[in-house]
């Protein structure tokens, strides 16, 4: 759960990284993973969160319409190709399907990691065919928080209140209550 970890959605199995405390020194305890564009600042909703939230949504927004701009101009050359009706109608559901898709995979990513990531990869292709829909999910996600960090908070406040439990159970050295206990 560091920013230099892999993504591969496990937390840490050993002893949690650490942080850097105010002192300059290192504390113990769990660092929050990076989010694209946001890093770590959404933990406090710091540096700038708000308006790096605003900026991920318009700009979302933008790449989405341009894009659907781009897909008017193919649609429009396989008009003036006169490829047929059926193969136009075609084209446009099988944009939609995908997007719809892409869509509603975005968002389940948001909210829980893949229980299954081999077929989240043999769903790859489908979800870069409705990029669309894939842009309309980061931008709606981004009107209410940055995209990922409700899934990424769950993790970090469980990792947090894992390592306070492992914490507060401990009693000092074992090694010195041995040493007492053979001194009676």
């Amino acid at each position: 759960m560091s920013e230099n970890s892999d993504t591969t959605g496990t937390l840490p199995t050993g002893p949690l990284p650490t942080g850097t405390g105010p002192q300059g020194g290192t504390t113990p305890g769990p660092r929050p993973e990076a989010l694209r564009f946001f890093g770590t600042t959404w933990v406090a909703h710091d540096g700038g969160y708000a308006l790096r939230r605003a900026g991920v949504a318009a700009g979302s927004l933008a790449a989405a319409v341009a894009s659907c701009v781009v897909l008017r101009f193919a649609f429009s050359g396989l008009a003036v190709a006169g490829t047929g009706t059926f193969l136009n109608i075609l084209v446009v559901l099988m944009f939609a399907v995908c997007s719809a898709v892409a869509y509603r995979k975005t968002w389940e990513g948001y909210r829980n990691r893949p229980a299954d990531p081999a077929r989240e990869d043999t769903l790859r292709g489908l979800r870069t065919i409705g990029f669309v829909g894939s842009l309309l999910a980061y931008f709606v996600r981004s009107l209410r928080e940055a995209p990922g960090e409700g899934l990424l908070r769950a993790e970090y406040e469980t990792a947090l209140a894992r390592y306070a439990k492992r914490r507060t159970t401990r009693t000092g050295n074992p090694a010195a209550r041995k040493a007492a206990r053979k001194a009676k």
